[in-house]
């Protein structure tokens, strides 16, 4: 029926640089990103798949390019708070199609298609799109209605990034004013265990999923949609450290989902049997012992950062669903979290950032700290980081 072979089986496979015939997305392209939008049903045409721009077919072997996937449904069930679960499972539903690889969420995607899918016939988004929408509704019988459209044109795919990034803000702004404390459950994630087997998400008010997709009211309506699915309650339980902030309850949930791997999880700290990561975060917060303080990388930052580790090479660290002392995967929205590495000092302890990562997260950073954070056009390695840090003053240089 398709070109390639279809099922859940293929989710971990990873396909390498000298294996993709076109890759999407990734640190090579400034805008990609997918975006689910529930619509009337009036305005869906089920099974419509729309590419504008190049297709697959007719796109350079080993190029890199620009994407935009914008899936839209309809039913009579749903509502507009599923979005971003929709949106994840589109993460969960393309690593199905044999030879097709997908990381990370919104507008830091990246996808590869492999020279034997290619030659196989997986030549065209068409078929994909085909492909998802049978999954999709298949799976997910709430949603009646569903079409995909494939932006590769680089203007439109600019135009609509720039479009769908106050959606993404939105709604992360809905749990402004949520606290921990607030809430008698979390909620626990395991859609990257076929990445990450001991990998377990914790979801909580002040901690998005690591992909940046799924917050706590994501969560809960993940649970109403699929109770039997990948995202799950999580009874907090009793709180075991307000320093660490520790609670039986995820302790005992991440022993049974981690196989027994993990067995304690502190919530807010990249020190001390910080939380695990799979591949998907959208950052990756890192121990720089010579100041010791936090440095703070994202998916897109291309060279090496202020020790010279690549962003790939540092996630190497972090995931794989291992507690990596000094090395915690995070979104980049979990910036704005009042509990932000609070165990670890928070943004007292934050060393370098990436000047757009910087930018993006301004309004976070307390005004006494924001120019004694440096990024790359202010230092070069570590030992310029140290004269910096002496010069401003931080905090971690002040005895």
């Amino acid at each position: 029926m398709f070109s390639v072979d279809v099922g859940p089986q293929y989710e971990g496979e990873n396909i390498r640089k000298a294996d993709f015939h076109v890759e999407f997305g990734g640190p090579k392209c400034e805008y990609k990103a997918e975006l689910v939008t529930v619509l009337p049903m009036d305005e869906v045409e089920h099974e419509k798949v729309t590419i504008i721009g190049p297709d697959i077919k007719d796109m350079e072997e080993g190029s890199s390019n620009s994407i935009f996937i914008k899936i839209d449904m309809a039913g009579e069930e749903l509502e507009k708070d599923m979005e971003p679960v929709f949106e994840r499972r589109h993460h969960v539903y393309t690593n199905y199609l044999e030879g097709f690889w997908h990381m990370a969420q919104r507008d830091a995607i990246w996808m590869r298609i492999h020279k034997d899918a290619f030659a196989n016939g997986l030549n065209s988004f068409e078929e994909i799109g085909q492909i998802l929408i049978m999954l999709y509704t298949n799976e997910l019988p709430l949603i009646e209605k569903m079409q995909i459209t494939y932006i590769t044109d680089p203007e439109l795919v600019k135009e609509h990034v720039l479009k769908a990034r106050p959606i993404y803000q939105e709604r992360d702004d809905r749990l402004k004013g949520m606290k921990e404390e607030d809430v008698e459950d979390f909620y626990g994630c395991i859609l990257c265990q076929s990445f990450a087997p001991t990998h377990v998400c914790v979801i909580t008010p002040e901690r998005m999923s690591l992909c940046g997709a799924i917050s706590w009211l994501d969560g809960r309506a993940a649970y109403k949609i699929d109770p039997e699915g990948g995202i799950f309650v999580v009874e907090k339980g009793e709180l075991l450290d307000s320093e660490m902030h520790v609670y039986s309850g995820v302790n005992e949930m991440v022993a049974q989902r981690s196989l027994g791997r993990n067995s304690i999880f502190h919530l807010h700290t990249a020190l001390e049997n910080p939380h695990t990561s799979c591949g998907c975060f959208q950052a990756i917060c890192f121990y720089i012992p010579e100041v010791d303080g936090f440095g703070i990388v994202h998916r897109d930052f291309v060279g090496g950062t202020v020790t010279g580790d690549p962003f790939s090479s540092m996630a190497g660290n972090a995931s794989g669903g291992v507690q990596t002392e000094g090395f915690l995967g995070m979104a980049v929205s979990y910036m704005r979290s009042p509990k932000f590495i609070i165990s670890d000092g928070g943004w007292n302890r934050v060393v370098w950032l990436p000047k757009a990562v910087k930018e993006e997260v301004k309004d976070a950073i307390p005004e006494d700290m924001y120019g004694k954070i440096a990024t790359e056009d202010d230092v070069k390695d570590v030992d310029e980081l140290v004269e910096f840090l002496q010069k401003v003053e931080h905090p971690q240089m002040v005895v």
